[in-house]
């Protein structure tokens, strides 16, 4: 295919950005995540920081950080956060439109690995649309979140596992009406675990081929 998204779901602490970064640099093509936000931010005219706290988190938490930030006539929002929205419409829905037309502007330019943010939902239509999810078993995770310092226990690290994966599941099914993780939303789907890198790009770059 000459013009190809390679998009990735993910449980906290598998590695999923880390194998998506050497995905893009083996195809050659960009590679995007959280940065998805602050292009979004920026293209209207919002704080990019209302964005960055609103990454993959349950619309009820996306809800309640709004209303902490601009909820009432007494607390304003910060200058220029509404440039491009009226009065209320600074909503979970506003914030996902906004980065999904991110989404779509970016794989219009060419071929790219996109992590998260209901991408595989968002490119559903796309006819070069590979879209894969990476998992693997707690232990596993527990040793990459330590090993990356986001934890200092196992216990501390379980815990953050599961916050994260609730936050992500609750935000993809919420936007998707789709189910977070499950093998049909996806072409492909490896344990981290068992499948480094490498050959998970040979993987795709077989698939790839095959289409």
């Amino acid at each position: 295919m000459d013009n190809f998204i390679i998009v990735i779901g993910r449980q906290f602490g598998c590695g999923g950005s880390k194998i998506g970064r050497r995905i893009a640099e083996a195809f050659g093509i960009p590679y995007y995540d959280k940065t998805l936000l602050s292009e979004a931010a920026q293209k209207f005219g919002m704080d990019p920081e209302i964005f960055r706290a609103a990454d993959e988190r349950r619309p009820s938490f996306i809800r309640n950080f709004l209303g902490l930030s601009c909820g009432t006539s007494n607390s304003p929002c910060t200058p220029g956060t509404l440039h491009h929205f009226g009065p209320g419409s600074l909503a979970p829905e506003s914030l996902y439109n906004a980065q999904s037309e991110v989404i779509r502007s970016i794989c219009e330019k060419g071929s790219c690995v996109i992590v998260g943010r209901t991408a595989d939902y968002v490119m559903r239509h796309h006819p070069g649309m590979v879209s894969i999810f990476i998992q693997a078993p707690i232990e596993h995770r527990v040793k990459e979140i330590i090993a990356r310092n986001d934890a200092a226990t196992e216990e501390e690290a379980v815990a953050l596992a599961k916050k994260h994966d609730k936050g992500r599941e609750s935000y993809y099914n919420y936007f998707t009406n789709r189910t977070w993780g499950t093998a049909g939303n996806y072409h492909l789907c490896f344990d981290s675990s068992m499948f480094d890198a490498d050959a998970i790009i040979a993987l795709l770059k077989s698939y790839i081929a095959s289409k």
